[in-house]
């Protein structure tokens, strides 16, 4: 009798039905008691229970408690909570002002949440309203979701929104309710600077979300890599395969260059120090044998970044980089394409860019002093690879130090098409990236058995 009661109860409770009338639990009863025991059958079947009921104790039936869950909540991430205890820094970075800056190509910041929605509020520096303004883009789960030009002092873009809701279930006595709460999502959030330091800067005001619980850094790599190089580092005029347009920051995209697919074939962490029109010796220049001397790298190397754009008086030149913040493995030099406008074939002036590629060397050296160093050279020009090879065998020999490789890049063909001014494509660079890697892990497995 019992069990069907608590059957009939059960069912009330699981379909939200109305509780049986008294009539249907007395014909429940009725049915029960209609047959005849006798007085010793009676006897022997409550005996028979009491042993039971002290045997086996009657089940309680208890509703599972729910897992224990952080509430969503809004959370703002600003001034100097935009740091390495919530987010992790994609190359060189700095917090100036309470903003996050992020001078140089593929400079960023990234992080995971478990929620509903974020949002970032960026900074655009003085360039902002000019031709040179800087490029940004923003990834979910490694898809790009935003890629926008920074024309605005301030400026704030949804990131991620979601907008599924899940029902509920909770079941009290003798009703059931339905609670519509949102889905919360694991996500990765990356930010990226595109464009490279030299044009303009973009800094990061804040980060805001809804989420269970504070953001959190991503994990760090086994591998760190840092580049020093030119445009083809920054990845200028990739977006426009029309060889005889000009640089602009719109078409310019370092995470479709050779540096930054390189590390990503590695799963390595990066930091990109380049400039276009950049050398070791000279810039860029239209007469050979006269120097553009003012866009050397080693010059700006020493500082977080040189740049065109400021903010309220302050330029990311201004502060020295903490070289202590990014420790290579590996950097790779990628220069010399510039400095051959300069030098050309004269045996003096390459000399000239040999000397100065082992001084630079000697510097790295100074501030990375466990990275091994693999010098490349090639892509748009390589005459002066062999120059690079003897800067590498120089410095060994005046320093000792053996840690170096020298890697050609071959010399673009035409045959994946030509970018703005006669700049690689993105299939050029993807090849260029699958040679160097294969080098770079080359390098690494030398190094494990040296080891």
């Amino acid at each position: 009798m019992r069990k069907k009661i608590f059957a009939a109860v059960l069912t009330v409770l699981l379909t939200g039905c109305s509780p049986p009338t008294s009539d249907v639990m007395e014909s429940l009863t009725i049915s029960d008691t209609a047959q005849a025991y006798t007085t010793a059958e009676t006897a022997e079947m409550t005996e028979t229970a009491e042993t039971s009921e002290k045997e086996t104790p009657d089940v309680i039936y208890e509703e599972t408690a729910e897992p224990k869950t952080l509430p969503l909540t809004e959370k703002s991430y600003s001034g100097t909570m935009l740091s390495t205890e919530y987010l992790k820094p994609l190359g060189r970075t700095h917090n100036e002002k309470d903003i996050l800056w992020l001078p140089h190509s593929a400079s960023g910041a990234e992080f995971t949440m478990d929620g509903t929605y974020c949002s970032v509020t960026l900074a655009g520096d003085s360039m902002a309203n000019t031709g040179s303004r800087a490029r940004f883009a923003a990834y979910v789960n490694g898809e790009r979701v935003l890629d926008e030009m920074i024309s605005e002092k301030e400026m704030t873009f949804e990131i991620f929104a979601l907008e599924e809701f899940e029902a509920r279930y909770t079941t009290e006595a003798e009703a059931t309710n339905i609670i519509i709460e949102p889905s919360s999502e694991k996500v990765t959030i990356t930010l990226i600077k595109l464009s490279e330091a030299l044009h303009s800067t973009v800094g990061i005001k804040s980060i805001d979300v809804v989420s269970k619980g504070d953001i959190s850094p991503t994990k760090e790599k086994d591998l760190k890599i840092e580049f020093i190089g030119d445009s083809l580092t920054c990845g200028y005029g990739v977006d426009d395969e029309v060889s005889s347009h000009h640089f602009s920051t719109k078409t310019e995209d370092a995470t479709k260059a050779f540096a930054y697919k390189t590390a990503q074939i590695l799963d390595a962490d990066y930091s990109l120090v380049s400039y276009s029109g950049f050398g070791i010796i000279s810039g860029y220049t239209s007469i050979k044998g006269v120097k553009s001397g003012d866009y050397t790298v080693p010059e700006m190397y020493e500082a977080l970044a040189y740049s065109s754009g400021n903010y309220n008086g302050y330029n990311a030149a201004d502060t020295p980089w903490d070289f202590s913040q990014f420790q290579p493995d590996i950097v790779v030099i990628c220069l010399g394409a510039n400095d051959q406008t300069y030098t050309g074939s004269n045996e003096e002036l390459m000399r000239e860019y040999t000397d100065g590629y082992v001084k630079f060397l000697k510097q790295i050296r100074r501030h990375n002093p466990d990275a091994y160093f693999v010098c490349c050279l090639g892509l748009v020009s390589d005459g002066l690879f062999e120059s690079v090879c003897t800067a590498a065998e120089e410095y060994t020999e005046q320093t000792s130090d053996g840690r170096i490789t020298a890697v050609h890049l071959p010399v673009q063909d035409g045959t994946t098409g030509y970018a703005a001014d006669y700049h690689p494509t993105a299939a050029t660079y993807n090849d260029a990236a699958v040679l160097l890697a294969k080098e770079i892990s080359s390098v690494i497995s030398l190094l494990r058995l040296t080891n």
